[in-house]
């Protein structure tokens, strides 16, 4: 896990940089936060961390024109869009949507939309990689099972 969570990181924050996008660094930090111990897990899991990247987008934005950038609105802006997550359906992604939110709500900016989009963009190339990388194990059967698992030594 901790070399696929490298890899990814450092390849996302590449890419991200590439694009210029405008904050790098929440690319390489959602690859981290979604890298699973079992790589099969983060290929079960990427489809519903894409989708409540953009929950954690939208609410974010949302709450902003509400809520001043305090420590009380930030936590109230994660546990809305963790719920919202859970509520859809896409209880695995909770966490990375109420990160998403959390950014937005914190950042506290005069042009909400925009830079949830930005967010949005940064965190699904970080969930993306590390979706990807998550496939390279099964590209080496002789040092994976078939599930993705690691081999049981004896």
């Amino acid at each position: 896990m901790a070399l696929r969570a490298a890899v990814g990181a450092s390849l996302s924050f590449a890419i991200a940089q590439l694009l210029n996008l405008e904050h790098p660094i929440f690319a390489f930090t959602a690859t981290v936060i979604v890298t699973d111990l079992k790589p099969a897990q983060s290929r079960e899991l990427g489809l519903r961390r894409l989708g409540a990247t953009i929950m954690g987008g939208v609410a974010g934005a949302a709450l902003s024109f509400v809520l001043p950038p305090a420590p009380w609105a930030i936590g109230a802006g994660v546990l809305a869009a963790m719920l919202l997550a859970d509520l859809l359906g896409a209880r695995e992604g909770a966490k990375i949507a109420g990160y998403i939110c959390g950014l937005i709500v914190l950042e506290h900016s005069p042009e909400p939309w925009h830079d949830a989009a930005y967010r949005v963009i940064e965190t699904a190339l970080g969930v993306s990689v590390a979706w990807l990388i998550s496939y390279v194990p099964k590209l080496f059967q002789t040092e994976e099972t078939r599930d993705g698992e690691p081999p049981v030594r004896s």
